[in-house]
């Protein structure tokens, strides 16, 4: 009975969403980046109707100084858009595969709001999106957001690292920001209170010493940071959620 009147309501909250948000992109401001961030933090808010205590972390003075940067982010299931949506900032749009502009409302609100599309089953057309991301790096001060293992992990860990993203950085002279989201895995739809996530924004990684000779070191580098961050935000939900429930009891 909880999950049906969860998803009743996010269901009419997304489509108010989707059709009011495209109408205004239409009429005042198609393919504005600043979009992303607003829709972004509107779905984040949803998370409190799923039972979800979310908690973003951001460094020190990081929103203070804005600088360009490429944000890479762990993608685990569909919950990514209730929770590591909270981590975009603004300026900032994502890459995603070509297939979601077909999805009813969610796909042409997203390509209305700024973000780019990539077909990934094209590796010619792949590169020319890489390079169209680089070429709006250097022209324009939005930054990017990219998913590096290119698809859902699902609760298989994280994946390996595709390297588009790092290529992006390098080629753009930019720093690299890894976000990382506490595993979701525990989150069920007809469970009350389903307790803490975390989201945590890392500290920039320089790519000032890296070339396309050794992306893949840059790709690994990054990937073993956020895997040990994953770690310690796991470790530190279950105790608590433990202790949350010990309180309960």
């Amino acid at each position: 009975m909880i999950a049906l009147v969860r998803v009743v309501i996010v269901a009419v909250l997304a489509t108010l969403m989707f059709v009011l948000g495209c109408g205004y992109c239409l009429l005042f401001s198609p393919r504005n980046p600043k979009h992303v961030y607003t829709f972004g933090r509107l779905f984040a808010r949803m998370s409190g109707i799923f039972g979800i205590q979310l908690e973003l972390r951001i460094p020190e003075d990081f929103l203070k100084e804005p600088s360009q940067n490429i944000y890479i982010a762990n993608h685990q299931s569909n919950w990514d858009m209730f929770t590591v949506s909270s981590a975009v900032t603004p300026k900032v749009v994502t890459v995603g595969k070509k297939s979601l502009a077909w999805l009813p409302l969610f796909g042409q609100l997203y390509w209305l709001t700024g973000n780019i599309l990539i077909d990934r089953a094209n590796r010619t057309k792949a590169k020319g999106t890489i390079d169209q991301v680089i070429d709006s790096l250097k022209k324009t001060d939005v930054s990017i957001w990219m998913f590096p293992e290119g698809t859902r992990s699902r609760g298989r860990g994280m994946l390996p690292f595709k390297t588009g993203a790092f290529h992006a950085a390098i080629g753009a002279g930019v720093p690299i920001v890894p976000i990382v989201c506490s595993s979701t895995g525990h989150l069920k739809l007809n469970r009350w209170n389903n307790g803490h996530v975390i989201v945590e924004i890392m500290k920039p990684v320089s790519t000032e010493s890296y070339s396309r000779e050794n992306v893949r070191q840059l790709a690994q580098h990054c990937q073993q940071l956020m895997k040990d961050k994953l770690e310690a935000l796991d470790s530190e939900v279950e105790k608590l959620n433990h202790g949350q429930v010990k309180s309960n009891c």
